[in-house]
């Protein structure tokens, strides 16, 4: 197998794992319930499913990670778990039940939730002090996001859902493709020095009950924005584009988060970006047949995710040591994408009901939002120096 011969090839495949790896969440997450809705399975169901789908992210990434940091095998395991999520994606083509279908959904998204945390550390630690281009390298995971987004919404929009178990698999083979020529070179891990125990002080804690409520605030948008745009009378294809909006703003807010960071810090950018999730998720709660309002809100999505996430994996990345880096990622990964994105995808289930709860949903997560917020108040100021910014 082709191995790169040198840190920019390293990088190029890299941007081509994140391509395909956000490709998959760009075809899950707005059409797998439009796909189930399909199958006739009810909103609470629907709920359920998807609560797997994120549900996988609180175990597999911290196995993965106790792994990776005791070995040093960090691409070996892309490797691994990449092949293992195409094959066992194969089952997702047999049109069974609702509890053939959690069992599905159990196996590949655990080994595809599994290898991102790997993704990251190995991103930073090639970038090593030039970890302020860590935002171009992530941004072709939204342009894969943005690519899949917007030509799913069409194939599904011509075709029908049922295309869409196609469509995954070959994403799922591309990524696969791209993780195969990544160098097998092992983390070096002194075994003479004993590693530091893994300390939950204020910092962190406040920071993982901001991210986890955050993830809840989303809830309603990974399970159910495509049909609560689809209750309002848009097609498909245009919530396709409206989430491919949002895309787009965050790719430029990668772009641009690096040097917002060095200037204003971690924590007062993540007051802010909350505090404007907040906002979005009132807007599509009232105003969701306003064109206007419906774009504003989906150009809020540079803060929702891309300034959040960008602060976030610099946090993480600073307040561990080598030694436990993966398993800070895989933290950051399970706790936030992982419980919070579970427990706001079920709750949102339940609270959307028939449909005609759909505006509370919103409400809910307007109001997890600016609990997110509030826990990032209670992070210790004397923290923000070392572990709460950037690179400058």
């Amino acid at each position: 197998m082709f191995q790169p011969k040198s840190t920019e090839q390293q990088l190029r495949w890299l941007c081509a794992c994140y391509f395909f790896f956000f490709s998959i969440l760009g075809i899950m997450v707005p059409y797998l319930g439009v796909f189930f809705d399909s199958r006739g399975f009810d909103a609470q169901e629907i709920g359920f499913l998807l609560a797997i789908l994120m549900g996988t992210r609180i175990i597999a990434p911290n196995l993965w990670a106790i792994v990776a940091d005791k070995t040093g095998m960090r691409s070996e395991l892309i490797k691994i778990g990449a092949g293992a999520a195409a094959l066992s994606y194969l089952t997702f083509f047999y049109d069974g039940g609702l509890a053939y279908l959690a069992i599905s959904l159990a196996v590949y998204t655990f080994f595809w939730n599994a290898i991102l945390a790997q993704f990251e550390v190995i991103t930073l630690e090639t970038l090593g002090d030039d970890a302020n281009r860590y935002g171009t390298i992530r941004s072709w995971g939204s342009v894969g996001y943005i690519v899949l987004v917007v030509s799913g919404g069409f194939a599904i929009s011509h075709w029908g859902p049922q295309i869409l178990p196609y469509i995954g698999m070959t994403l799922f083979i591309g990524m696969l493709i791209s993780a195969l020529p990544l160098p097998s070179n092992r983390a070096v891990v002194d075994r003479s020095v004993k590693r530091k125990p893994l300390v939950f002080d204020r910092a962190l804690i406040w920071f993982l009950v901001s991210a986890m409520l955050l993830q809840m605030s989303a809830g309603p948008f990974y399970g159910f924005f495509v049909l609560y745009l689809k209750q309002a009378g848009y097609s498909e294809s245009a919530a396709g584009i409206f989430v491919a909006l949002g895309v787009v703003a965050e790719i430029f807010m990668f772009m641009y988060a690096p040097k917002l960071l060095g200037r204003f810090g971690v924590q007062l950018l993540l007051i802010v970006s909350i505090g404007l999730t907040a906002v979005r998720w009132l807007l599509l709660a009232y105003g969701v047949e306003n064109i206007i309002y419906l774009s504003i809100s989906q150009l809020l999505h540079a803060f929702t995710f891309g300034l959040t996430h960008a602060a976030s994996i610099q946090f993480v990345h600073k307040h561990f040591d080598i030694t436990r880096r993966s398993q800070g990622q895989a933290l950051y990964a399970s706790l936030s994408f992982g419980v919070g994105g579970a427990l706001g995808t079920w709750l949102c289930g339940i609270i959307w009901g028939d449909g005609s709860g759909a505006v509370s949903t919103w409400i809910f997560a307007a109001a997890c939002a600016f609990l997110s917020m509030l826990a990032v108040f209670l992070i210790p100021k004397e923290h923000r120096p070392e572990q709460l910014e950037t690179a400058r």
